[in-house]
């Protein structure tokens, strides 16, 4: 389930980059370069586990089922959150650092 929800938010991230110059100014592709890396990661931890266990893979239990959904949402959660500190700490629009020199400006 993981892997799943991390390649449809790599696919969602990347038609969104693609399609939008905005969004490549807003830096998507970092979004993009998470789940693009988690969903590989995933992808060779379900060859690995399928090599181990055979056709079992196949058969998750519901509680596995609802675990993994939990750590793919998670894992969609921090990539955001790293996604907006990118944001911030470059600040490619300008807006942050417009917003400072507002606030000093008025408090002068």
């Amino acid at each position: 389930m993981t892997l799943l929800i991390t390649v449809i938010a790599a696919v969602v991230s990347t038609v969104i980059w693609y399609s939008s110059e905005k969004a490549r100014k807003l830096k998507t592709g970092v979004l993009l370069y998470m789940f693009w890396g988690a969903s590989l990661m995933w992808l060779v931890d379900a060859v690995v586990e399928y090599l181990e266990s055979g056709a079992e893979y196949f058969q998750p239990a519901a509680a596995d089922m609802l675990n993994d959904t939990f750590l793919g949402l998670s894992v969609i959660a921090l990539a955001l959150v790293i996604w907006v500190i990118v944001l911030l700490v470059k600040d490619p629009t300008g807006a942050l650092k417009s917003a400072i020199l507002d606030k000093k400006a008025k408090s002068k």
